[in-house]
């Protein structure tokens, strides 16, 4: 009995600090419809993003950049559940599926596949380099070209992904990522602290590290994606 009321002074306590934390922080705005006031976070975020990082989109600015820490933290928990499935799941080559070479796709359908695929990539590719300037980005982009492979998966029945460049394609894009943040952290002191050169506002090669953070970040989410994909779409049964 001592132990649950322990435990619910525990939990009063730390409900308390958070509801306290959280009414301290200056959401939205101060007075109605005031966005210009600088004691606001949006307004900060709304200010700082096209003055000082020249980024055009303040989502992006916050995601990789205010907030770009914790965006390396939920890369990661992605990479670990996608390692967990593959580990689980993968099959070698020679064990593919029937089921999977059994059912040809038609004429009309393959010629389909080949005219969308490569403009789904670069569609998703357009997305995550643009990512600093239109709505869109690394995980959107990665998204996208995860859809390509998977089109082209379900379409030709003899169609596989190479898992070996899949890894040293996102294991390169994990380290980009995480080197982004260590030249921050060795040349302004601060772990994915931008660059002091972010170019002029609107320009394609603008926000300093940020682009290049959301290029490393679309390579890994797409790869990742289309090694589940493909994974999955090879399960082979159990014989009993």
């Amino acid at each position: 009995m001592l132990k649950k009321y322990i435990i619910f002074a525990l939990i009063a306590v730390l409900g308390f600090y958070l509801a306290s934390t959280f009414k301290a922080i200056p959401f939205g705005a101060n007075r109605l419809g005031d966005l210009n006031n600088p004691e606001t976070v949006s307004a900060f975020y709304l200010q700082k993003s096209p003055e000082d990082l020249h980024v055009a989109n303040t989502i992006t600015a916050i995601v990789v950049n205010f907030r770009g820490f914790d965006t390396l933290g939920e890369v990661t928990v992605l990479f670990l559940a996608v390692t967990g499935l593959m580990s689980i799941l993968y099959r070698k080559e020679e064990e593919e599926t029937e089921e999977r070479l059994a059912i040809p796709s038609s004429s009309l359908v393959r010629t389909g596949a080949k005219i969308l695929f490569p403009l789904i990539l670069v569609l998703g590719i357009y997305v995550f380099v643009h990512g600093h300037l239109t709505p869109g980005g690394g995980f959107q982009g990665g998204a996208i070209i995860a859809t390509g492979f998977l089109l082209m998966l379900i379409t030709y029945k003899t169609f596989y992904t190479n898992h070996n460049v899949m890894t040293w394609l996102e294991s390169i894009a994990g380290l980009g990522f995480v080197a982004a943040g260590l030249y921050g952290l060795i040349v302004y002191g601060s772990f994915l602290q931008n660059t002091a050169w972010t170019g002029n506002l609107n320009d394609l090669i603008s926000g300093g590290l940020i682009p290049l953070i959301y290029i490393f970040i679309g390579i890994k989410v797409g790869t990742e994606l289309t090694s589940v994909l493909d994974t999955l779409l090879n399960i082979k049964p159990r014989k009993k």
